[in-house]
């Protein structure tokens, strides 16, 4: 394969176990196997019948206007309001009892929240929002923790057709400032501060830094109060309870185009600055709700917990406008899976009897590290669905996942998709699928997807690729915002002579056609002709009882091109004679896992990895530390410590 001038991903690891769905899950199940031939045999028409899950205040008559491509239009001569959809209707169904929100804060504080009192408190948002001023198509930027006024923040901005732009609330003042610059945002919302690891740590501080200059767009900053902490005060700021506590409790929501800009998403560039991603309204809460619906199975009296921040599009899509357009009652938490103890993730799911987890690979890791013996204190038993988010979950972690919190019963949805695609796009459907461990399976009914060659071409059964989209979806990002050639450049360019999507996501099928995603393109490792995947070399390191986490990179080496460099995490204390042969052992395994060209040049023991705030790896810094080179721009790792603790842990260390 290495020869040939399409070479793509070379494939290396199998896996053979399958876990089917019980026979008592799989005939109930919201959504059954005929929906992929129905969705393949008329696109549309399947689209249509998932928009009209929803309340539209005009129906629309086209489902997909792909005229001007590749800007899609979708349900486009309908109206509707997202906010209504996700709150109003479930009032008016009779259904205002219904809590929507557990929120459990990090010190302990709760809120239970039906769908009448998150009416009210979204109306009176609003109300506030329209007394300063602001218009249907302004931008607000949004910087807020956990807490429920960012849910009602963003419902409130739906409502007035407010473009909101999410920034998370653990970014540097420099990333929110060139955010709201981007966006041209009036409007920050903001809190006095946050609850982080059992400490009030400092927020307006950094709004205050970002809004100083002269020509900032932002006219007022919303300040809730959360922890108490002490603030500098200035002629934009306005307190959220001073606001908006005594606005009305009546707003009646407007009507807006399907194609009315819901929100800007900002999501790193590997180089340059971020990329505005913008979804608009109709085709994207579609698709939120269709998927929250199907891949979770989502039925009345589940209680779902998705434990991504809102800062990021997982807590777009599956906290905020997914489960609410389906009037799903779910926790919110505030804080850290660690505060004040390791198991609070399974006292929550146990104090709410929470159904639905949906969580990242890399906390399972966390877990893993932590001790199985933690969530054994638990009682999980309510649990019936499981899911993973943000990066391809390696079989071992997926294993640990459906033994140790589903109790080997729970079905495993493993999904693929991205800020750009909005919603899931690839997945098993948890009362169809025969999922494997580590592999997202098969793309949903309604969407099309496939792994091509270097000319485009689909590659077949055991082959790997570049992962591409080749039919339009709904819940699909318009434009890059403000730089529609940089949209098109960005994802479009690379098969523009086929019209794919491409992701930048490698990817490969196995013997059996189960899709399975090998991490991103930029970070595929050239050793020695073979192009191989980090994501298949971390997994064969994990699969080792001694390992709890792994990272790898490929660094340059004069006699292959690449040379594998592994970072990795072990289980439990060694030391630092155990160390080197634990080392030695671990090239072997990964040798007899995949093969002798896959085994790792080093592996350096640390103590963490540099991760951002969502879970993702950054390695492109352990790339700069394995080469010796001065570390790149660390901005959005969650702990910026830990290139010292890794650089300090490998200095006069050998592997």
């Amino acid at each position: 394969m290495s020869d040939t001038s399409s070479q793509t991903l070379d494939n290396l690891l199998a896996e053979d176990r399958t876990f089917p769905p019980s026979a008592e899950f799989a005939a109930q199940a919201n959504l059954q196997a005929e929906a992929y031939e129905r969705a393949a045999a008329d696109p549309d028409a399947f689209w249509a019948e998932q928009a009209n899950r929803l309340s539209w205040s005009t129906p629309f008559s086209t489902v997909l206007d792909w005229s001007d491509a590749p800007h899609a239009k979708w349900f486009a001569d309908g109206k509707l309001n997202v906010a209504y959809n996700c709150v109003d209707r479930h009032v008016e169904a009779g259904n205002g009892e219904t809590v929507a929100i557990h929120w459990e804060g990090e010190p302990g504080d709760t809120r239970t929240i039906t769908y009448a009192q998150l009416q009210v408190e979204v109306a009176k948002t609003a109300n506030a929002l329209s007394s300063l001023g602001l218009q249907a198509g302004d931008r607000v930027a949004i910087y807020l923790p956990m807490i429920p006024e960012a849910i009602f923040s963003m419902l409130a901005c739906a409502r007035l057709g407010l473009a909101h732009s999410v920034v998370f609330a653990g970014f540097s003042a420099e990333a929110l400032r060139s955010r709201i610059g981007d966006a041209q945002a009036r409007l920050v919302i903001t809190a006095d501060g946050q609850y982080r690891r059992g400490t009030a740590v400092p927020l307006k501080n950094a709004v205050d830094e970002a809004v100083a200059a002269d020509d900032s767009p932002v006219e007022n900053v919303l300040v809730v109060r959360r922890t108490g902490l002490d603030i500098a005060w200035t002629g934009k700021d306005l307190w959220w309870d001073e606001l908006v506590d005594g606005q009305g409790e009546q707003h009646t929501p407007e009507a807006f185009d399907a194609e009315q800009p819901l929100f800007i998403l900002y999501t790193s560039g590997t180089t340059g600055k971020p990329k505005g991603i913008l979804h608009t309204s109709g085709g994207y809460l579609t698709q939120a709700a269709y998927t929250h619906w199907a891949v979770f199975d989502y039925k009345p009296g589940d209680v779902y917990w998705c434990t991504a921040d809102i800062g990021w599009v997982t807590g777009h899509s599956y906290i905020v406008y997914g489960p609410l357009a389906n009037g799903a009652t779910e926790v919110i938490y505030e804080g850290t899976p660690n505060s004040p103890h390791e198991g609070r993730h399974w006292e929550i799911i146990n104090k709410y009897g929470v159904s639905i987890y949906y969580t990242a690979p890399t906390l399972i890791r966390t877990f893993m590290k932590w001790g199985a013996d933690i969530p054994a204190k638990y009682d999980l038993g309510s649990l019936r669905v499981l899911g993973s988010v943000g990066e391809p979950i390696n079989p071992e972690a997926w294993m640990w996942y459906r033994l140790h919190v589903g109790h080997d019963r729970c079905p495993i949805v493993d999904t693929w998709w991205q800020t750009e695609t909005g919603a899931i796009m690839i997945s098993p459907l948890p009362g169809v699928t025969a999922s494997k461990p580590g592999s997202a399976m098969t793309p949903l009914p309604g969407i099309s997807a496939t792994i091509v060659n270097d000319e485009g071409v689909p590659v077949g059964k055991g082959e790997g690729g570049y992962l591409v989209v080749d039919r339009p979806w709904p819940s699909m990002l318009r434009t890059i915002f403000g730089d529609d050639e940089r949209y098109r450049d960005t994802y479009w360019s690379r098969f523009a002579s086929h019209g794919y999507y491409f992701a930048g996501d490698g990817a490969k099928y196995d013997s059996d056609g189960a899709l399975w995603l090998l991490g991103r393109v930029d970070d595929v490792m050239n050793v020695s002709g073979h192009r191989i995947s980090t994501t298949e070399v971390e997994s064969a390191l994990v699969s080792h009882e001694s390992v709890a986490e792994a990272a790898v990179v490929g660094a340059a080496d004069e006699m292959t091109g690449q040379g594998i460099v592994a970072f990795v995490i072990l289980r439990g204390a060694t030391d630092s004679a155990d160390t080197e042969a634990l080392v030695e052992t671990l090239k072997k395994h990964v040798a007899k896992e995949i093969g002798p060209i896959a085994k790792p040049k080093r592996i350096l023991v640390v103590p963490e990895l540099p991760k951002t705030r969502s879970g993702k790896i950054m390695r492109r810094l352990l790339r700069d530390i394995a080469e010796n080179r001065a570390v790149g721009d660390a901005t959005t790792l969650q702990d910026s410590n830990v290139l010292n603790l890794i650089s300090s842990g490998l200095s006069g260390g050998k592997s």
